[in-house]
């Protein structure tokens, strides 16, 4: 039998599930299918910001950075427990940008996008009598401060996907979309499952949310001639030990005009980032290069009085963004912005080309904006005020976490911390009524217990140890190979 459906949106990333859970909140009926797990590439490889993207308005894109900072404060609302604010510190090098220049950036910055609301404004300060100053050599006196805001970003994919299939969304990871077909006044797809089983849906409108491969979806399983072309752009980022105690975040501009972050990471580390290289490989399993190590490396010795080598780093990973082609000479200058394509040449087909991790919620509203009437569904946009997403429902994180271990008090502080930085009130169903830690079953290691992997598997499509190590959880950061050992031959014993 075939499965008949409003709209199927091919592609897990945070766009994608995005559109999934605006549309089936406006009655559609939605199907999404990833060929991976959710958020397995670039969405699980950012920065893991919510920002507006300060050096973007240095080229211009004020329009870009408004929105994102609107973004940002609907953003804080809808998920407390896994996006908190976080204050940045600019040191100054009059030579690379001038005070005056900073100033202006920072003033537009706290007030585009209807404000900064809930966050503090910028400020200047003095190094000397400054906590963020003394980690930094010693020729930086003065800087300045600024709000942003960080994000758990796997975990924000999966909060959705789990938001949509609680309204009646259909999510199907490790299924891939081979083929499809406008067949009358449809599309019909052929999916096919991890275990090679195919089936097929129809679909009154298709959704191309592929990212990094939305114009070869187009190509090769479509197969429908356009236009569009990506420009695909590698971001790589390496984890280190920790370099600083305090819980700002430092961003540095680097002598070729770039901007790195290094930012306080799952408690024990720094994580320092991006590059922004051309990429014309598969953008299916990107490794950071030698040179790439070498260069954030180098850009944070610039800085720090403790000085990193290569050997210092833990854990690096790679994204790849799929941006728009545009004119830019440079990859770092490339436009974040986004492009909606609609082709009506029978059923409705939408592209989503570009975005960035900050303002998929508006894209995804634009793209069921523009979709949904062409289905005769004229019901309003709804998420910018909607109830938080699965686990946000406290927005004092911090009042939680308080509740969770006076509650608990075998709980260790450590683990505490992790559960509802990851789940929010979701961790008390993840803890049920255990009374001790050998309740929570067996430790698949750092204080990863079975209890919490059984939760990921039941409730967060999670199959594999990579999921669970590395998306869902940064457990990856602090295991053993025989605890992924363990963990793996625990999860093939779930499937």
């Amino acid at each position: 039998m075939v499965e008949q459906v409003d709209v199927l949106v091919v592609g897990g990333g945070v766009n994608g599930v995005g559109i999934a859970r605006d549309a089936v909140g406006r009655g559609l009926s939605v199907w999404l299918c990833e060929r991976d797990d959710l958020a397995s590439h670039t969405s699980s490889a950012s920065t893991k910001l919510i920002h507006g993207g300060l050096r973007y308005l240095e080229q211009f894109e004020f329009a870009l950075v408004g929105k994102a900072l609107a973004e940002r404060e609907v953003l804080l609302r809808a998920a407390p427990h896994i996006i908190w604010p976080l204050r940045f510190v600019l040191p100054h090098q009059p030579h690379l940008r001038p005070a005056w220049m900073i100033r202006i950036g920072l003033f537009l910055y706290d007030h585009l996008g209807r404000g900064r609301r809930t966050l503090p404004g910028s400020r200047r300060v003095r190094f000397g009598k400054h906590v963020t100053g003394a980690p930094l050599r010693d020729e930086f006196s003065v800087g300045f401060v600024y709000s942003d805001a960080w994000v758990q970003d796997a975990r924000l994919v999966v909060l959705n996907a789990m938001d949509a299939a609680r309204r009646g969304a259909r999510i199907e990871t490790h299924t891939k979309c081979v083929s499809a077909r406008r067949d009358g006044d449809g599309w019909t797809a052929e999916l096919e499952a991890r275990d090679g089983s195919r089936h097929f849906v129809k679909a009154r409108a298709l959704v191309n949310a592929a990212g990094p491969w939305a114009a070869s979806f187009l190509d090769d399983v479509v197969r429908l001639k356009h236009q569009h072309t990506l420009r695909l752009i590698k971001g790589s980022h390496i984890v280190v030990p920790k370099i600083f105690e305090h819980r700002y975040a430092y961003i540095f501009q680097q002598p070729d005009r770039r901007i790195v972050f290094a930012i306080p990471y799952e408690r024990d580390f720094t994580l320092i980032g991006t590059t922004d290289i051309e990429y014309h490989d598969d953008p299916s399993h990107p490794h950071i290069g030698t040179d790439e190590t070498s260069y954030l490396c180098d850009a944070a010795n610039r800085y720090f009085k403790k000085q990193l080598t290569p050997s210092d780093v833990v854990w690096s990973y790679s994204g790849v963004r799929p941006l728009l082609q545009d004119e830019a000479g440079s990859a770092s200058e490339v436009t974040r912005d986004y492009l909606l394509d609609v082709n009506q040449d029978g059923a409705p087909l939408l592209n989503v080309f570009g975005g960035k991790l900050t303002t998929y919620r508006k894209l995804s509203e634009e793209a069921v904006d523009r979709l949904a009437p062409l289905l005769g569904n004229r019901n309003p946009a709804w998420t910018a005020d909607a109830p938080p997403l699965p686990g946000g429902g406290e927005r004092d994180t911090d009042e939680l976490l308080a509740d969770i271990r006076s509650s608990r008090p075998w709980l260790p502080e450590k683990l505490a911390w992790r559960l509802v930085h990851s789940y929010g009130t979701r961790a008390r169903d993840l803890l049920g009524e255990a009374s001790g830690l050998d309740a929570l079953g067996e430790n698949f290691g750092s204080d990863l217990y079975q209890a919490e992997v059984d939760y990921l598997v039941r409730h967060e499509w999670a199959t594999e140890a990579e999921d669970i190590l590395w998306r869902r959880t940064k457990v990856g950061l602090r295991v053993t190979p025989p605890d992924v050992e363990r963990l793996s031959a625990y999860l093939a014993t779930k499937r």
